[in-house]
This record gives structure tokens, C-alpha cells and sequence, in this order.
């Protein structure tokens, strides 16, 4: 049974209303991370990663030494996935591979000395994102709560 809260939004909106591409909070978070993502492109060419590296990169310098699966989980990425970013990340020297000596079926991931000093560079790109944002710290910080809230509620209804 619908709460209120719902039943007042299901009447507040016309049916057809709910199929304008512009209410669909799909497309607006869609076309939300295809801006962020233009906006960090220039900002990690000096530093050479692409977006997916770079978010491998901010989970490593957080924990250094973890494991692939957990590198996955926290992105929310499978191994296919991660692979390919993993191999360009070692072939750039900034993480090593290597086996668990504990339970040689686990890969830990292990930043080089260059993969650490490399945060020392992306340090300044988190403050200029959120100035191209125009918003304040405390509007980011509560969207990004939100958002984590959000897919948390997704992911628990998920089959």
C-alpha cells in the first residue's frame, strides 16, 4: 500500500507527466554524471588516469593492499569490468598485482610509491569540481548523502 507521502506525489503529477523525459530522475542523473564526468576529463589528463582509473585510484589511496573483489565491490564493478583498468593502471606503474599468500585464488592490489605520490597531484581536482558545481559544501555534501542514500534504497529492492 502506497504512503501518503506517495499517494499525494501519484496525484500531483498527471499520467502522462511521468513519461516526459524531463521527470525522469534516470535521465537526470544520467545526463548529471556525463556532465561530471566532462568536467574531470581535462582536470585528469595531466595526471593520465581516466575517470574509471581515477576512481580506482581515490578506493587505493583510502586502503591500500585490498583485494580486487573488494576494489569491486566498493565501486560497484565487476572483475571483466575492473580487469582491463587494473592491467592499464599496472602497465602505467601506478599499482602492482599480486598473488594473496594466504589464498592464492585472491589478487591483492598494492599502490607503487609513483600511485602514491600521484595524490599528492589529484589533491586540487575535488576543490575544483565542486566551484564548477556552484554549489556549497554543505548543498554537496547533502546531495551526495542523499545519493548514497538513494542507491542504497535502489539496491535493497533489487531481486
Amino acid at each position: 500500500m502506497p504512503s501518503n507521502k506517495q499517494s499525494a506525489v501519484n496525484r500531483a503529477v498527471a499520467p502522462d507527466e511521468w513519461l516526459r523525459l524531463d521527470k525522469q530522475l534516470c535521465f537526470a542523473l544520467y545526463a548529471s554524471s556525463l556532465a561530471m564526468t566532462k568536467q574531470y576529463k581535462p582536470l585528469l589528463e595531466p595526471l593520465g588516469l581516466t575517470y574509471p582509473q581515477y576512481l580506482v585510484m581515490l578506493v587505493l589511496w583510502e586502503a591500500d593492499e585490498i583485494s580486487v573483489s573488494t576494489l569491486g565491490q566498493r565501486l560497484s564493478l565487476d572483475s571483466g569490468t575492473l580487469t582491463p583498468l587494473l592491467k592499464r593502471l599496472e602497465s602505467a606503474g601506478l599499482i602492482q598485482r599480486r598473488r594473496a599468500n594466504d589464498d592464492e585464488r585472491r589478487v591483492d592490489i598494492l599502490l607503487t610509491e609513483e600511485g602514491k605520490a600521484l595524490k599528492e597531484q589529484a589533491r586540487p581536482i575535488p576543490p575544483k569540481l565542486a566551484s564548477a558545481s556552484a554549489c556549497s559544501l554543505e548543498e554537496l555534501s547533502s546531495l551526495t548523502h542523499r545519493l548514497h542514500q538513494l542507491r542504497e534504497q535502489l539496491a535493497s529492492k533489487l531481486p
